[in-house]
C-alpha cells in the first residue's frame, strides 16, 4: 500500500480528494515515525559506535528521511517494515540497519571504519619519533619572563655545544641567532620556510642551524637544540609544530625557553617519553613599573614612547596625528617585510636620529631589539582567532600583556627601567588588573595530521576530496587529555580553492600548507594561478612572475599602493617556499630574491613616507572616528580608531581638540556611530521637507506675483 502510494503520488497524473488525504495522512504518520527514530538516544549511541558522530548522524538522517519520503519507490524490505511500523506490527528501532544501510552510502568511510580510527589515533604521538625515542635526552626548562636573560643563556649552551640547532617561532630570530653564531666564529646555516643559506660554499651543511621551528629536522642528529617561545605550544594554529620538534628532536640536550606558566605541563609531557626535565629559573633583569597616570593626548608623548596599536587602521590614524604635530615616528606592524621591520627598528633606535617614537602592533613582542623607555597601550582589545577557528574580540590575556610590556628597559637598550601605561584614562585600570594575574597555565599541545595519514586516509576513502578528507580526520581523531587537534581551517580553505585544479594528493597537500594571509585577494588568485600552473607541468619561471606581479614596481601613491605591495612581498614568499618543495618547477629563486629585496627598499621607502601616504589616501582625515562615520564602520567592522570595551566606545587616537562634536559624542559612548547615521539620514530627510517646502512656498509666491502683474496690465 505505501509503495503504490508513493507510485501514485510521482506518476499519476491525477488522483482523487479521498486518495490524496489517504496519502497526505500516510505521509505524516511516516514522517513522524522517523523523527520518533531520530529522537531515540538508543540509536544514536548505536551510530555512534560504527562512526556516526552527532553531526554526521544528523546528515545521514536527513538524506535517509528524503530518500524515504520522496523516492518514487522503495526497496521491497524497507517497505515492508515501514508498513508494518505505521500498522503497530513493528518496533521503531527495526528501522536502524536500513537507516545505516543508507548512511554506508553516502559516507563509505564506515565500511573501513575501523582502519581509518587506527589512522587518526593520535593517543601516543611520542610514539610517532622512533629515532628520537631510541636516545635518553636531557631536557632543560629555562624559564622566566621577558627580558630575564634565559634565551641568552641556552644558546650560550648552543655555541658551546659540536653541533646545535635553534628553532624560533620568526624569521627574524632564526636570522639573530644566525647571525650571532657566525659572527662568534661557530659556522651555521639557515633554514626558513622561504630561505636557505649554508656557509659552506659547497654547500654541505655546518653543525650548527638556525631555522623556523616548522622546519627543524627531526631526524638529523645533535648534541643541543633549543626550542623557544615554548608557551606556543597552546596555540590554535601553530601549537603542532613545537609538539613536534619537544617529541621528535634528536638532541642529547633540549633546551626549552618560556614563561615558567608552561614548567608544569612540559614536565608532565616529558612522563610520557620517560624523560626528566630540569628547571633554571630567571628574574627578569631591568623592572619596568606600571605608571599610575594614563597619556591621554598625544601632546604628552615623550623620546623612547611606543604606543601598541591592535589594527593597521589605527596605527595610520596615530602617526599621521604624530607627525602633524611636528614629531617623527617609526612604524612596525606584522605584514611589513623582515629588512623594513629592521630598517624602522633601527632608525627608531638611532640616537642621533631625530625619529624617537614608535607606533606598533604586538608584532614588536618577539624578535626585535627596541630602545623604548614607556609602552603605551593604545587599546587593550584585539581580534583573535579561538580554537574553534573563529574570530571574535578579546581584551588581551595576561600573558599577551606581558610580552608586549616587557619591551620597555630592555637590558641592552639605553632605558636601565621601563614604564608601562595607556593611552585613555579609563584602560588604566584595566591593564593593571590585567598584569596583576598570574599567566594561566597551560594544560594542553597542539597536533596536526600528516601528509602520510592523510595520504592512508585517501587510499580508503579515494573519492573523498582532500577537505573531506581533513574533516574525516578530525571527526574521527582520538587525543588524549594532554592534546588538541590544531585549528584546520585555513588548511581547508585552499584545499577547496584548488579543488577543481588537478594534482596528486601529496603535492595538494603541500600547497596548502603554504603560509598564506587569506585576507589578501591578490595572494589568494595567485597562489591559485601558482596551482594551476604547476599542474600542466609548466615551470613557473621568472619573467612568467614579473608579468603575473607588473614588474617593476612604481613607489607607493598613497596607503592602498602600500598595502598591495605588501602583498606582493608576499605573493614572492611564497614562490620562494614552495621552490624548496618543488624545485624544478620553481627554478628562478635567485631572480625572485633580487627583485624582492628591491621591493623591500620600494616598500621602506613608503612607510619613511607613510604619513605623505595617508594624507594622499584621504586628504581631510584629522580624526580616526570621522573615517568610520564616512565609512559607516560599525561593529565587527570598527575595530580601528574605536575599540567596544565594556559597553562604551574608547576612543583610537590621542585626543584632539580639532575633533567634530558628533566624533567627540561618538567618542566619549554617547552616540553609537549607527545612531549618528541615522541621526544623519533623518536629518537629511528634514533638510529635504523644509528644502521642498520652502521651494513650494516660492513657487507659490512666483505664481502669485506673476497672477498679480497679470491682472494689473489687463487693469491698464
Amino acid at each position: 500500500m505505501l509503495q503504490n502510494n508513493h507510485h501514485s503520488r510521482k506518476t499519476s497524473p491525477w488522483i482523487s480528494p479521498e486518495l490524496a488525504i489517504k496519502i497526505i495522512i500516510l505521509l505524516y504518520e511516516l514522517l513522524k515515525i522517523l523523527n520518533r527514530f531520530y529522537k531515540r538516544k538508543e540509536m544514536q549511541k548505536l551510530a555512534a559506535d560504527q562512526g556516526l558522530d552527532a553531526r554526521l548522524f544528523h546528515q545521514a538522517f536527513i538524506s535517509f528521511r528524503k530518500h524515504v519520503l520522496e523516492m518514487p519507490s522503495l526497496s521491497a524490505d524497507l517497505h515492508i517494515i515501514l508498513s508494518d511500523i505505521c500498522f503497530g506490527a513493528g518496533h521503531i528501532d527495526d528501522i536502524y540497519p536500513y537507516f545505516m544501510r543508507h548512511a554506508k552510502q553516502i559516507f563509505p568511510m564506515l565500511d573501513c571504519m575501523d582502519d581509518l580510527r587506527k589512522i587518526s589515533d593520535l593517543r601516543v604521538p611520542a610514539n610517532w619519533y622512533p629515532e628520537a625515542r631510541a636516545i635518553q635526552r636531557k631536557v632543560i626548562f629555562h624559564a622566566g619572563p621577558t627580558n630575564s636573560g634565559k634565551t641568552y643563556h641556552a644558546i650560550q649552551r648552543y655555541l658551546a655545544a659540536k653541533s646545535g640547532v635553534y628553532c624560533g617561532p620568526l624569521k627574524l630570530l632564526a636570522h639573530e641567532i644566525f647571525e650571532k653564531s657566525n659572527n662568534a666564529g661557530v659556522p651555521c646555516d639557515l633554514v626558513t620556510g622561504e630561505e636557505r643559506t649554508f656557509m659552506d660554499m659547497d654547500g654541505r651543511a655546518a653543525g650548527h642551524v638556525a631555522c623556523t621551528i616548522e622546519m627543524c629536522s627531526v631526524t638529523t642528529p645533535y648534541e643541543v637544540a633549543v626550542i623557544d617561545e615554548i608557551q606556543m605550544i597552546r596555540d590554535p594554529s601553530r601549537g603542532w609544530a613545537w609538539t613536534r620538534a619537544l617529541l621528535g628532536l634528536c638532541a642529547d640536550e633540549i633546551h626549552v625557553c618560556g614563561e615558567p606558566a608552561a614548567v608544569d605541563f612540559i614536565r608532565e609531557l616529558m612522563y610520557t617519553t620517560g624523560e626528566e626535565v630540569e628547571v633554571h629559573t630567571y628574574q627578569r633583569l631591568t623592572p619596568f613599573s606600571i605608571l599610575n597616570h594614563a597619556v591621554e593626548s598625544l601632546d604628552n608623548l615623550r623620546p623612547g614612547d611606543c604606543i601598541v596599536c591592535f589594527s593597521k587602521n589605527d596605527i595610520y590614524s596615530i602617526s599621521r596625528q604624530i607627525e602633524a604635530k611636528g614629531l617623527e615616528c617609526a612604524v612596525i606592524y606584522g605584514s611589513l617585510p623582515p629588512g623594513t621591520k629592521l630598517s624602522q627598528a633601527k632608525k627608531f633606535n638611532d640616537p642621533d636620529d631625530p625619529c624617537n617614537i614608535l607606533v606598533a602592533t604586538d608584532a614588536i613582542g618577539m624578535g626585535l631589539n627596541l630602545s623604548i623607555k614607556r609602552i603605551i597601550f593604545n587599546s587593550l582589545v584585539k581580534p583573535n582567532v579561538n580554537e574553534k577557528g573563529e574570530k571574535q574580540m578579546e581584551t588581551i590575556s595576561t600573558s599577551q600583556a606581558l610580552q608586549i610590556a616587557g619591551r620597555a628597559g630592555r637590558f641592552s637598550s639605553k632605558f636601565k627601567e621601563g614604564e608601562v601605561t595607556t593611552m585613555h584614562r579609563d584602560d588604566l585600570p584595566v591593564l593593571k588588573e590585567i598584569l596583576s594575574h598570574a599567566v594561566d597555565p597551560i594544560e594542553t599541545a597542539g597536533l596536526h595530521p600528516t601528509a602520510e595519514q592523510i595520504e592512508m586516509f585517501a587510499y580508503h576513502l579515494p573519492d573523498a576530496t582532500l577537505s573531506n578528507l581533513i574533516d574525516i580526520f578530525v571527526s574521527l581523531s582520538q587525543v588524549d587529555g594532554l592534546y588538541f587537534v590544531c585549528n584546520i581551517d585555513d588548511f581547508k580553505f585552499l584545499a577547496d580553492m584548488i579543488q577543481h585544479i588537478p594534482l596528486n594528493l601529496r603535492s595538494r597537500y603541500v600547497f596548502c600548507t603554504a603560509p598564506i594571509n587569506k585576507k589578501q585577494s591578490f595572494v589568494c588568485t595567485s597562489f591559485l594561478k601558482f596551482a594551476r600552473q604547476f599542474s600542466r607541468d609548466e615551470p613557473l619561471t621568472f619573467s612568467w612572475v614579473c608579468r603575473h606581479i607588473s614588474w617593476p614596481l612604481a613607489a607607493p601613491k598613497n596607503i592602498k599602493d602600500l598595502v598591495h605591495l605588501e602583498a606582493v612581498h608576499d605573493v614572492l614568499d611564497l614562490y620562494l617556499w614552495l621552490s624548496y618543495r618543488f624545485m624544478d618547477m620553481f627554478p628562478d629563486t635567485a631572480s625572485i630574491r633580487e627583485i624582492q629585496q628591491e621591493l623591500d627598499d620600494i616598500i621602506q621607502q613608503g612607510v619613511r613616507n607613510i604619513t605623505r601616504l595617508i594624507r594622499a589616501t584621504d586628504p581631510n582625515l584629522t580624526d580616526p572616528l570621522q573615517t568610520e562615520i564616512m565609512h559607516g564602520q560599525t561593529g565587527s567592522e570598527a575595530t580601528s580608531g574605536a575599540f567596544w570595551t565594556r559597553g562604551r566606545v574608547q576612543r583610537g587616537s590621542g585626543g584632539t581638540s580639532e575633533s567634530s562634536l558628533a566624533s567627540r559624542l561618538v567618542r566619549d559612548g554617547l552616540l553609537t556611530p549607527d545612531l549618528l547615521k541615522q541621526l544623519q539620514r533623518e536629518w537629511s530627510k528634514e533638510h529635504r521637507r523644509q528644502d521642498d517646502n520652502q521651494l513650494s512656498t516660492l513657487s507659490a509666491d512666483h505664481h502669485e506675483k506673476n497672477s498679480k502683474g497679470k491682472r494689473k496690465k489687463k487693469k491698464k
